[in-house]
């Protein structure tokens, strides 16, 4: 880690300087002088203009230790871990557009593990699903996922990203936590198909320690409609 906020406060440093050189066109910026042509703003290289675009090293000790200070572990990281385990999962999901419907039901596993000393949570999740092919025919599928999760203290949020066997994209999705409700909120925005961008809210609930809730929201021809539910209950 030290490593990476020497590296991360050489390039920031080394930007600050390289903008003093930036060209440009009409008024000169403070820092540059005119050409003898006085049209084109040229570098000025005197010793005082070098030393107020570098950083001081008062300066770059405050960026590391105000970058050190962000890489700390909180609250929001220990509530993600508290969630490891081996779970089985019941899901039911609407893509009948008739709303009389039933839902279509499947069962599977998902196993969350932290990782990188307490700084991230992956899901492995895999179950077996019905799913259409290319004629619209129902058959058997076998649904393999990743999740990965964090907080972010930077933007001081959760935020999650999730792959799977069904699509080529990665979705990625930021959040909140309501320790009243014991509930996650997050949103995002998907394109399963081009052009097709649609908003979700995804809320995942702490029933207890050993079931979790999550419901799935989309938002369809301007209304938010329930497409997915999913009970998590903890085996170990």
């Amino acid at each position: 880690m030290r490593t990476s906020l020497i590296v991360t406060v050489f390039i920031t440093a080394t930007s600050l300087a390289a903008s003093s050189f930036a060209q440009t066109t009409g008024s000169p910026a403070p820092g540059q002088k005119k050409s003898n042509m006085g049209q084109v703003a040229v570098p000025d290289n005197s010793k005082a203009a070098r030393t107020a675009a570098k950083p001081s090293a008062a300066d770059m000790q405050k960026m590391m230790q105000e970058m050190a200070e962000l890489s700390k572990l909180n609250e929001n990281h220990k509530l993600l871990s508290s969630l490891d385990g081996n779970w089985d999962y019941a899901i039911k999901f609407w893509m009948n557009p008739d709303p009389k419907a039933p839902p279509q039901e499947s069962t599977g596993t998902a196993t969350r593990k932290t990782i990188m000393d307490g700084r991230y949570v992956t899901m492995d999740v895999s179950g077996n699903m019905k799913m259409p092919d290319e004629t619209g025919n129902m058959k058997d599928v076998e649904f393999k996922g990743m999740g990965l999760e964090g907080y972010d203290n930077v933007k001081k949020k959760f935020v999650s990203s999730w792959i799977d066997n069904m699509g080529t994209g990665i979705e990625f999705s930021e959040g909140k936590y309501d320790p009243a409700t014991r509930t996650f909120t997050y949103s995002m925005e998907m394109e399963p198909m081009p052009g097709m961008k649609t908003k979700v809210r995804e809320v995942l609930k702490i029933v207890d320690d050993t079931h979790l809730q999550l419901d799935w929201y989309e938002s369809q021809g301007g209304k938010e409609k329930k497409t997915m539910e999913i009970a998590y209950t903890k085996k170990s």
